[in-house]
């Protein structure tokens, strides 16, 4: 694990954070993303582009739960799962991400996939407050689409792993007096980045996601005080940088084993094969959201 710099020299920031450059094939991956979730939409009943704000980018994908699932146990429907895409904040969209939802809604789940806008067009806090009004949104509509309001949890990879733990952080009651103070259950962070210092200097990102020391503070879950309610599950692929790595046990150390029970490095996977094992039943990766979903 390497330590921490103050004085971020650019280069060994590129080796750390540039994963596209880490994994040399990164484009077969998001080709195989992109195919199966193509698939995904063919085979499974979907609700495309519904809008959660005003912005072009405003809007999800829904996949409500599979008539093959299980009867839900409650007459108020099946757990909803939010997936956030990653995409370091400025790239990459939610049609190609569709492929994580059957994984889920085979179990019974309803499924939303949002896009958000994206840097330098907006920053990152306010790509998290986009994330807010989208989990808002899931609790007030989860009904129409076979969701149970009062059992959502989120679950996101790289920049959204950011999300994803600071939507545990999101004091609800001020958004809106109708939300519980609870309302996000649970969350998974995949790859995640939790502090966001080393990111202000990194050269390949410094121009498009325009970071500010306030920026840093406001949007880094490692700076903020653990969350009253809910879980943080966090992993990393163990092939990952040294600093991916230390990214996912500095979130244990700031909030502790109570608010973060799962903190994993899985043998074998980068950056982008460990989003796969997501899908796959037999792997760990799976099984612990499979866990987190369903205890919701």
């Amino acid at each position: 694990m390497t330590t921490p710099k103050t004085n971020f020299d650019p280069a060994w920031l590129e080796r750390m954070y540039n994963n596209r450059a880490l994994v040399p094939d990164h484009a077969q991956y998001f080709a195989r993303w992109a195919d199966a979730s193509d698939d995904t939409r063919e085979a499974h009943s979907c609700e495309m582009d519904v809008p959660y704000g005003n912005s072009p980018l405003e809007k999800m994908d829904v996949f409500p739960p599979s008539h093959l699932a299980p009867a839900p146990k409650s007459k108020k429907g099946g757990p909803v799962v939010v997936f956030i895409h990653g995409g370091y904040w400025r790239s990459l969209d939610k049609a190609d991400h569709a492929f994580i939802a059957p994984a889920f809604t085979n179990q019974g789940a309803c499924v939303m996939v949002p896009n958000y806008d994206l840097c330098p067009k907006v920053t990152i806090p306010d790509i998290t407050m986009q994330m807010v009004h989208v989990v808002a949104w899931a609790y007030r509509n989860a009904h129409r689409y076979g969701g149970d309001k009062n059992r959502i949890t989120v679950i996101g990879h790289s920049a959204g792993g950011q999300m994803a733990a600071m939507l545990l952080l999101c004091h609800w009651q001020q958004v809106d007096k109708r939300l519980p103070k609870d309302l996000v259950k649970a969350a998974m962070s995949i790859s995640g980045l939790y502090d966001l210092e080393p990111l202000m200097h990194t050269p390949f990102l410094k121009a498009d996601l325009r970071l500010t020391p306030e920026d840093v503070s406001k949007a880094s879950p490692s700076h903020l005080p653990k969350p009253k309610h809910g879980v943080l599950y966090t992993l990393v692929g163990a092939d990952e940088s040294p600093e991916f790595v230390r990214q996912n046990t500095l979130i244990r150390d700031a909030w502790g084993k109570k608010a973060v029970p799962v903190c994993e490095a899985i043998e074998g996977h980068n950056h982008f094969s460990l989003l796969e094992d997501l899908t796959a039943p037999w792997k760990r990766l799976h099984q612990l959201a499979s866990q987190m979903v369903m205890k919701a």
